[in-house]
């Protein structure tokens, strides 16, 4: 089984949103339908990209890694 981990942009602010997932069309879909309480006020969200890993641990450090203080500004660079 994969696991990713993925980006999200929010359209009503531009916020940035990283994640992970084994079934990255479904947990969009819980995003962009509210389900997800810490995104729920901004959505709609649109994928802008992901990766696969081959075990959830490897995902979630992945996605820990991401929201470092200095990955965040990264994507907000490379996404803003």
């Amino acid at each position: 089984m994969k696991y990713y981990v993925y980006i999200l942009r929010s359209l009503k602010n531009n916020d940035l949103y990283v994640g992970s997932t084994d079934d990255i069309e479904n947990r969009l879909k819980r995003h962009n339908s509210g389900f997800i309480k810490s995104t729920k006020p901004y959505r709609p969200w649109e994928l802008l990209e992901y990766k696969d890993y081959n075990s959830r641990s490897e995902a979630v450090k992945n996605e820990r890694f991401f929201k470092t203080g200095q990955q965040k500004e990264l994507l907000k660079r490379k996404y803003g």
